[in-house]
């Protein structure tokens, strides 16, 4: 059989569709009081990418096109009947909160002291700088409770499941704020790429990594295919932190929708310090490639995480 290309502007609005959704669901479900509420809900609804939840449901699609062994195009069949299962919702929830919760805790004063996220105040701009780290912690706890509750929408997780998710993401969840970290001691020095690409494994491609294997997960993947799922994450999680750094310098605040050359500002060690902006493209451009092949080596083309990576490739912000 031809697979037919994915149509990824379909998936992900659906994905997306999905997990506002099941946000909304799950918020309720924690029954907090205000103002944390409202702070959680307002870090949670803006205008971010969700590349996270879409690499959970990108590497579930492509695990269970592979095991069927069917044509596919994605047009207007209903995501959540053809390709989420209750687990994969689930993960994809779990990423997004503690995304987000990175994010609230990365802008504060005592880090990168931003005032502008995703086109907005930052949460302690917003409400204030305890509320914004308590909502943080909220969310936190949040991703990893989604992955083992019975919430009502759900259907329930079989304990050895919620094993296998928690195995994944735990130890990742620790290496992006170990990451943190050495990102804050690298501040004001000279660092050499190998010591940047160790900082940034771990504080962007740490999650990104737990996001497309607990989507494989989900999926059933088996031990031949996690290798190939695992080459990929790694190199688009790289690549993702050089695009950041580029865009850094050579987008607006505008598009990017938070301050441009902040990593500047705080003199921390950037691929375009290092490289360059023409070697840091050329080299962030290796890294999908690497990572698209990785894909195709195990799953053939035309799947949903190489279609993933050809938007991320693409991406303005």
């Amino acid at each position: 059989m031809i697979k037919q290309p994915v149509n990824f502007e379909n998936l992900s609005q659906q994905v997306i569709a999905t997990l506002n959704a099941d946000i909304d669901a799950l918020l309720n479900h924690a029954s907090l009081p205000n103002p944390l509420q409202e702070a959680c809900r307002y870090a949670m609804t803006g205008q971010g990418k969700r590349v996270r939840p879409l690499l959970v449901a990108c590497g579930y699609h492509t695990v269970e096109q592979s095991s069927a062994q069917i044509d596919f195009e994605l047009q207007s069949e209903a995501l959540s009947d053809l390709m989420i299962n209750d687990d994969c919702r689930r993960a994809m929830l779990a990423v997004e909160f503690l995304h987000t919760y990175s994010l609230i805790h990365d802008d504060l004063p005592c880090m990168d002291d931003d005032d502008l996220r995703r086109g907005r105040p930052t949460c302690h701009i917003k409400f204030d700088e305890a509320t914004a780290m308590l909502a943080g912690d909220v969310l936190q706890t949040l991703a990893f409770e989604v992955l083992t509750a019975n919430i009502e929408g759900f259907a329930p997780i079989a304990d050895e499941q919620a094993a296998k998710l928690l195995t994944v993401f735990a130890p990742r969840a620790r290496r992006m704020v170990s990451g943190q970290m050495l990102d804050l001691n690298a501040e004001n020095k000279q660092i050499t790429q190998a010591e940047l690409e160790a900082i940034h494994r771990d504080k962007t491609g740490a999650l990104i990594e737990a996001a497309v294997l607990m989507g494989g997960v989900c999926a059933k993947a088996s031990s031949e295919q996690l290798p190939s799922l695992t080459q990929f994450a790694q190199n688009i999680g790289l690549a993702f932190q050089v695009q950041d750094d580029i865009l850094d310098v050579t987008a607006s605040t505008d598009t990017l929708g938070k301050p441009a050359g902040s990593d500047e500002g705080l003199n921390k060690s950037t691929y375009v310090r290092l490289m360059g902006v023409d070697t840091a493209t050329d080299y962030a451009k290796s890294l999908f490639v690497e990572g698209k092949q990785a894909i195709e080596y195990s799953f053939g083309p035309q799947s949903a995480l190489t279609a993933l990576a050809d938007w991320l490739w693409q991406r303005q912000k």
